[in-house]
């Protein structure tokens, strides 16, 4: 309760200084004010932390919802019941998009705020306080700009620029990278940002106010982003970066895991969690399901993480009633031998009666676990039938201030620190045993949803999966798919991360059969990015234009500057 009471206090601290004072000093001119020994950059930390992973429910579910989790493959909307169908997001909404912009783009207001706080001679003044600013927005730009490409970043934070120019994502990546050796070197091997009201403990929802984990964090945020850019144009930095983080502490062991752990006495229009979409939209139609993708890898692989992903399907008596008129009379057939196909793939046995109206399925019983394909259209809607496929698991979902447990965001994990590393071995740019960090992060990865030691080691010891045995390019197969496994609920990185590999290659392949899947505004494409919302093109358009020109043209297909 006091870690919670701390976040609550800070954001109510935080909520007054921005609403209430346009000058920082003000505070120490009012007689009811904080004194300023009791003023610390540690209560403006928490709110940058909540706001950039858990915002609040509007872009929550516009952004990570409707765009990342369903682009990463990991979640789909569009069965029976839905109120949407899985079409949504790959045809232009600029409801959606705008809302995932505007809150990308609003929070380097606070990040602004905080830097200029911490900064020397800023009212808050610290170095170390200001070295994890610097990663908090390393943080930020490489999700922002993975997800939109051009991004005002050099400018961005001048307030004397009112329209600042976009910068290519060469240059964002590598001033990042920059940033990230400068906060390394200014927390050295201190372990704490001071003493008194600057000491950072509760405040921090990563790490408790441990800057080594902080380093650590850089360390690894520099690798990915040093293995993300390696082969674009312009990436001459790239290689060093990696090289120069394999040889420093990343994130290696459950210990360091950046884990933020879900307020549930937040409102969630402050800091929103999936249940407040699942719960809180009311009934069946706000409902998601686990894509096929996501099911088929877990089952077909043996993998733990199955049931702590996901939930069994309900079953039961399945009826596919024939429709009477329309697209779907003609299509009836595929439609249902597709659905069904899927019970085929997942071995999931049942009984097929094909009548004159309808096609009556009855499922046995037992537990089994069948994934919702990405991307199913209109025309299929009405035979993909709830009971068919699988619910996420309810410690994805699960409401708040009911004392159930709640996943935590992914910031980054220990997982992530292994198979960079193993990447970056077996790209030659690191040296080591790919398979052994490979196998340390398949572990770590799983030990975080709860997936017992004796159930890693069988795993390890006896799947294929577990093990980097075929070409270069086969294991880097293997590295990314279990990389995309373990951001489950992280959309924005799995994403990435099929985007930069093109695994797995089901997901980066697009879809092409417009009977079954839709084919948005590309054509069946498999999405790159998002538009700019349209608040960049009211306040900054020029420089909007400009980026266009040089980027692509502002359309979801147009590719990224490491994706080339």
């Amino acid at each position: 309760m006091k870690r919670k009471f701390n976040v609550y206090v800070s954001i109510l601290f935080i909520s007054l200084l921005f609403a209430g004072c346009s000058d920082f000093d003000e505070i120490n001119e009012r007689p009811d004010a904080f004194p300023s020994s009791e003023v610390s950059a540690k209560f403006f930390l928490t709110g940058a932390q909540i706001e950039l992973y858990a915002p609040n429910r509007y872009p929550y579910w516009r952004a990570q919802l409707i765009h990342a989790d369903r682009f990463a493959g990991q979640f789909t909307f569009g069965f029976n019941g839905s109120w949407w169908n899985d079409g949504l997001g790959y045809s232009y909404n600029s409801g959606y998009t705008d809302a995932a912009f505007d809150w990308m783009a609003g929070y380097n207001s606070r990040l602004t705020s905080y830097m200029n706080f911490v900064q020397e001679g800023g009212a808050l003044e610290n170095e170390k306080y200001y070295a994890i600013g610097l990663i908090m927005k390393g943080l930020y730009y490489q999700m922002f700009t993975d997800t939109f490409g051009m991004l005002p970043y050099s400018e961005a934070s001048d307030p004397d620029i009112v329209t600042p120019h976009f910068d290519d994502q060469a240059t964002i990546y590598e001033g990042v990278i920059n940033e990230l050796d400068e906060a390394m070197a200014i927390i050295g091997s201190e372990t704490s940002t001071g003493e008194g009201v600057e000491i950072l403990t509760n405040n921090d929802l990563f790490f408790n106010g441990d800057l080594q984990k902080w380093k650590k964090l850089a360390n690894t945020l520099k690798l990915r982003m040093g293995l993300r850019a390696m082969g674009a144009s312009g990436a001459s930095f790239a290689e060093a970066a990696v090289s120069e983080a394999m040889q420093a502490d990343v994130l290696s062991t459950s210990e360091d895991n950046a884990l933020m752990e879900k307020d549930t006495e937040i409102s969630q229009w402050a800091n929103s969690a999936y249940g407040d979409v699942w719960h809180n939209f009311g009934g069946l139609g706000s409902k998601w399901k686990v894509g096929q993708t996501l099911i088929d890898i877990l089952r077909d692989n043996n993998d733990p993480r199955l049931s702590k992903y996901a939930q069994p399907i309900a079953g039961g008596v399945i009826t596919f009633s024939k429709p009477s008129e329309g697209t779907g009379v003609a299509l009836f057939d595929k439609h249902v031998n597709f659905l069904v196909g899927l019970l085929d793939d997942a071995n999931v046995p049942y009984t097929r009666v094909n009548n004159a109206s309808n096609v009556e399925v009855t499922i046995a019983d037992g537990e089994y676990y069948v994934g919702q394909p990405s991307r199913l259209n209109g025309d299929i809607y009405t035979h993909v039938k709830n009971e068919m496929f699988s619910f996420p698991a309810e410690i994805v979902t699960n409401p708040k201030n009911q004392g159930l447990p709640i996943f935590p965001e992914i910031v980054m994990t220990a997982a992530e620190g292994n198979f960079l590393k193993a990447e970056a071995i077996l790209k030659g740019t690191g040296t080591g045993d790919p398979q052994m960090y490979y196998q340390e992060g398949i572990r770590q990865a799983m030990l975080i949803w709860g997936v017992t030691e004796d159930a890693i080691s069988q795993y390890i010891a006896t799947e294929d999966m577990a093990l980097l045995n075929g070409t270069t390019e086969e294991n880097l197969e293997k590295v990314a798919i279990q990389r995309w496994i373990a951001d489950y609920t992280d959309g924005f990185e799995a994403w990435a991360v099929v985007r930069d590999t093109g695994y797995p290659s089901e997901l980066a392949n697009g879809v092409s059969d417009y009977d079954i899947f839709s084919a948005g505004d590309l054509n069946g494409e498999y999405p790159q990015r998002l538009r700019y919302g349209n608040s960049s093109y009211n306040t900054n358009g020029a420089n909007t234009e400009a980026a266009n020109s040089t980027q692509g043209p502002d359309e979801q297909g147009t590719d990224l500057w490491w994706a080339n």
